[in-house]
Order: structure tokens, then C-alpha cells, then sequence
């Protein structure tokens, strides 16, 4: 990033928070009005890229007066959206109308919509047509820009539209409400310039824009000023990382320099993409004491006929290779994948390669998910579509075998004694706290909510598949 990018963002920072003292004049209004503070309800669709930045409107709107609730009668609504498949982009369309019926009873209260789906010009079109009563719209580029959206939607009687095609700021050091106290996403870079012909990303999340590697570690330093002590590093392809900056650091670099910082214990981070995974990198996480143990990798398919179509950049041989390196030189790290069914094209063929490539991988999990057709990317105008009952007969052949490698590498640490970061009281039984190995892996022990955010010891007595019960040690 060149010094005159850097200087734009200093100055586009210090506009937000100047309007940020302008909104909480309007919020001080309108809690006067009510009698009561204002509440906010943040609703997530999506990838931990939209949960980081949902966590910095929430910030955001608690500077400036607003209480945070969890129900969608609120005060103001937002609904921070995806749209990597059709069923994310339903799901919004049908509680939008659910609030329009709400918003009837209750004419003071505000809509927003952001995120990936606003991106798309036939969602602004529809929403214009459909869902009037929607207060303020804007994308994933600005949403820096938060507070001075918010004031122009207090000063507007009509709908707030603000989406931009692309942009190469990135303003940080603003306002953001974690949601845990121990642990944090950081954004390292935005946007993604791979182009699977399948993925809508690139189109709504732009090219790829890194962060100074000074940015980040000042921002991870303040975290563990803060008691965070274990950090997730989110890109939509790490390994990607550096490769814009004015001068080129490679992620691996990064990692060794976040590593130095005193007081963080864990670092984390996704998403890795299997064509630029370096050497570097594998020998950086096997020599680190702080990088966790789990690396997510997607395949996405196991045909390299299916892989070409997809623009992967990568055949199933080079997968195989790259994943068998990497049990090599870090035996004890837990592989994950992701793998898409039903892409135009595959056959049943085509899915026995795929279930050849888990059988040879054994990945301790794997997100499968069928083919969601995405108006505006190469694969939606392919021809071959598969019909649905052929998706659906492929899917479950798959998931069968996703099931059957990660029950063999489940219970492997039984009987271990493991250190854990402690996350939450169970869920179920609230004798229980819920804990994470480095390697992912989740364990439930006897605790109380004064273990939440340490790293504690605990021997893993019982395995159960893809978590584990066990007993602090010591």
C-alpha cells in the first residue's frame, strides 16, 4: 500500500469519527423521544469475514447510544448479508418481509441492509421495488463509512443507497465490539483476485487489497493489551497476502512476525487456497509454537476435469502432493476441506474421484455443499447443469464417506492431555464449560465461568466423534 493510500485512510478515519459525534446528537434525540435507550439488532449471514465486520458496525452503534438486543422487533435492524448461494440471498428476502410487516405497527423504527448481496444490481432493483420501507442499503467496500451512512439516513426520508464497485482503502482503528473478550478476528487483507467460475466473492469483495504489516501488528498488540490471547487471521486467500504491498511480504513472514508479539498464545487463520500454499509456509507452521494445529484446505473436487472447469488452478495430484507434505512435516495437524457437489458437468465418475482423494486424504472434516448457481459468474451460463435428483444421489454418496474418514480420525488423542482455550459454558449443561484444542477440536469438561478465555490442561478421557469429554488437569 503506498503512503498516499495510507494518508487517504488517516483522513477518512478522522471524517467517520467526527461523524460519529454528529449521530450520537441524533440517537440523544431520539432516546429522549422514546424515554428509553434505542436498541440495535445485528443479524449475520455468512463467512467470519461478514462476522468481523458485523462486530464493527456493532461497535459502532454502541458509541454512539445505541443498546444491543438480540430480537429483530428492535429499534433498528441491520442485516449484514452473503450471497455465496441463492439460499442465503431467500432467507434475507423472506425476513425482510417479516420486518416490513413489523416496521407497519412501528413507523419509527429503521432497516439496513449491507454486505455481499448488496453488491449485486438485481438485489438493489428488487429491493427498490419490493422492500420500500428498507431505510439505508449499502455494500462491502465502504462500510467504514458506517456513521456517516447513519447520519444520512437520520437526515433522509427515503432510502439510503450507497454501493461501490471497488475501492482500494482500507480504513481500520475504528470503533469494533467484539464479541469475545479473549479472542478476535483481524482482517489481513480484502477481496480475492482467484475467480473459481463458480464464485461470486471476487465480483462483491473486489480485488485483493493487504494491510501493512505494521497495521496488523499494532492492531493484534492492542488485542493482547486487551486480554486477547488467541487471534484469527482472515483473508479470503491468505496465501495471498503481501503479494500488493508496496513492499511484497510473503504470509509466512507475517506469521513470524505476529508470532514475536509477547502475550498472544494462539494464532489461527483462513482461508488457505491449495494452488499457493508455499513450502515457507508449511515449515513456518511446524516450527511455531503458537500457530494452532488446524489447517483448512478446500479441494472442492477431485476431478481434474471438474477442477479445470472450476479454475482452480490446481489438479488433483498436485492436492494429493501438497496434502501428503503436509501430514508429513506436521503430523498432529487436523485437515479440513471443503467440497462442492453438483457442478455443471460432474458425473457420478467424477464423484468417485473425489471420494478417492478423501479415502487417500482422511480429512478430519469436511464442509460439503451442493452447487449454488450465481447469476454473473462464469459457471451459470454453462450448459451442463446437473439435473437434482443426480445432485442430490451424489451428495449423499459423498457425505457418507466425509462421515466414514473423519470417524477414523476421530479419538485419536484419547487419553491425552491436551491444553485448551475455554470459550463458553456448555450449552447443554451448565456444569460443563465448552473449550478448543489448537487443533479445532472442541472438549466439554466440569468448570465454571471463571475458566472462560484461559488455556488450561485437561485430559481427553472420551472421545465422541467430533468432540471430546474430558477433566482439567492440575
Amino acid at each position: 500500500m503506498s503512503r498516499e493510500v495510507t494518508l487517504v485512510s488517516e483522513q477518512e478515519k478522522q471524517v467517520q469519527y467526527e461523524y460519529i459525534e454528529k449521530v450520537k446528537e441524533k440517537v440523544a434525540l431520539l432516546e429522549a423521544k422514546l424515554s428509553r435507550k434505542p436498541t440495535f439488532c445485528v443479524v449475520t449471514f455468512g463467512c467470519q469475514m461478514n462476522a468481523r465486520d458485523s462486530e464493527k458496525l456493532t461497535g459502532i452503534l454502541k458509541t454512539v447510544g445505541y443498546e444491543e438486543s438480540d430480537s429483530e422487533y428492535s429499534d433498528f435492524v441491520i442485516y449484514n448479508t452473503c450471497t455465496v448461494r441463492d439460499n442465503a440471498n431467500q432467507k434475507v428476502y423472506g425476513r425482510l418481509g417479516a420486518l416490513g410487516t413489523i416496521k407497519k405497527k412501528n413507523p419509527s423504527m429503521r432497516i439496513a441492509l449491507c454486505g455481499c448481496m448488496m453488491q449485486e444490481q438485481s438485489v438493489i432493483d428488487k429491493l427498490k421495488k419490493s422492500y420500500p420501507f428498507v431505510d439505508l442499503v449499502f455494500g462491502t467496500h465502504n462500510i467504514y463509512k458506517f456513521a456517516q451512512l447513519l447520519f444520512d439516513m437520520f437526515e433522509s426520508d427515503r432510502m439510503v443507497i450507497d454501493i461501490w464497485k471497488e475501492t482500494d482503502k482500507i480504513v481500520e482503528e475504528l470503533p469494533v465490539d467484539r464479541k469475545y473478550h479473549f479472542k478476535s478476528g483481524i482482517n489481513i487483507l480484502f477481496g480475492c483476485d482467484n475467480f473459481c467460475s463458480y464464485c461470486i466473492v471476487p465480483y462483491v469483495r473486489g480485488r485483493e487489497r493487504s494491510r501493512e504489516v505494521q497495521d496488523i501488528i499494532k492492531e493484534i498488540k492492542g488485542l493482547v493489551e486487551d486480554g486477547v490471547v488467541e487471534v484469527m487471521l482472515l483473508g479470503q486467500n491468505v496465501n495471498s497476502y503481501g503479494k500488493n504491498l508496496e513492499h511484497p511480504v510473503s504470509f509466512a513472514g507475517l506469521l513470524r512476525e505476529i508470532e514475536k508479539i509477547e502475550g498472544l498464545e494462539r494464532i489461527r487463520f483462513m482461508t488457505s487456497h491449495p494452488k499457493d500454499l508455499s513450502d515457507e509456509l508449511i515449515q513456518t507452521i511446524k516450527e511455531s509454537g503458537k500457530i494452532c494445529r488446524h489447517l483448512h484446505l478446500p479441494l472442492q473436487s477431485g476431478s481434474n476435469n471438474i477442477l479445470k472447469a472450476m479454475n482452480r488452478k490446481y489438479t488433483r495430484e498436485q492436492y494429493l502432493e501438497l496434502a501428503e507434505k503436509i501430514r508429513r512435516e506436521i503430523p498432529d495437524i487436523s485437515l479440513t476441506t471443503d467440497i462442492i457437489v453438483g457442478f455443471p458437468g460432474e458425473t457420478a465418475e467424477d464423484i468417485d474421484k473425489t471420494i478417492d482423494v478423501i479415502r487417500e486424504v482422511q480429512f478430519d472434516n469436511a464442509f460439503t455443499f451442493i452447487y449454488s448457481k450465481r447469476t454473473g459468474t462464469p459457471a451459470a451460463a454453462m450448459e451442463n447443469q446437473v439435473p437434482e435428483e443426480e445432485v442430490k444421489t451424489g451428495f449423499d454418496r459423498l457425505l457418507k464417506e466425509v462421515q466414514k474418514a473423519a470417524r477414523q480420525r476421530a479419538g485419536k488423542l484419547t487419553g491425552m492431555v491436551m491444553p485448551v482455550l475455554v470459550e463458553e459454558i456448555n450449552e447443554h449443561d451448565n456444569s460443563l464449560v465448552t473449550g478448543r484444542l489448537s487443533n479445532n477440536t472442541l472438549v466439554h469438561f466440569k468448570g465454571g465461568t471463571e475458566l472462560i478465555g484461559k488455556i488450561v490442561s485437561v485430559s481427553l478421557d472420551e472421545s465422541k466423534g467430533f468432540y471430546y469429554f474430558g477433566r482439567m488437569e492440575g
